[in-house]
């Protein structure tokens, strides 16, 4: 039961998200520290290091998470845009979280910056997965074991 468990939920999608997760998370706090270190309140710093952090993880969920090697315009912009649609949703939490932990509940702001990314590396993979870089029947029958649309 154990193998079957492991099999379901570590794959190369699970694994290569993962790392780029981790990645994204440090352009994300990289930038912030930069900013906040520089005298930048820490809300703007959390607002411009999202974005960093959103166009980063759009680039490599697309090429190396998902493997979405179409770029026809039409479907790049729904990709795109849907990507930066979900990912405003989730930085809205990070900003209300933000606010109530380090404001509201007096919360040290790494601790809540903590919390803040563990949630929304998981919401913004079930984003991603099920609604942005969702494959229809075609691609998935072509694409066979791996999972993804692979290169013509």
């Amino acid at each position: 039961m154990f193998a079957k468990i492991w099999k379901k939920f570590v794959n190369r999608e699970s694994v290569t998200y993962i790392i780029f997760g981790v990645l994204t998370t440090a352009v994300d706090w990289v930038t912030y520290a930069v900013l906040w270190r520089l005298g930048t309140d820490y809300r703007v710093s959390t607002a411009l290091s999202w974005a960093a952090a959103v166009l980063f993880a759009f680039v490599t969920n697309k090429l190396f998470v998902f493997r979405s090697f179409e770029f026809r315009p039409a479907l790049l912009w729904r990709e795109f845009s849907g990507f930066v649609a979900a990912r405003a949703a989730t930085g809205v939490f990070t900003m209300v979280a933000m606010i109530v932990m380090v404001d509201g509940l007096r919360w040290n702001e790494f601790l809540g910056k903590l919390v803040v990314s563990a949630i929304s590396l998981v919401l913004n993979y079930i984003f991603s997965k099920w609604f942005i870089f969702k494959k229809t029947e075609k691609k998935t029958a072509s694409a066979g074991e791996s999972g993804g649309t692979e290169r013509p």
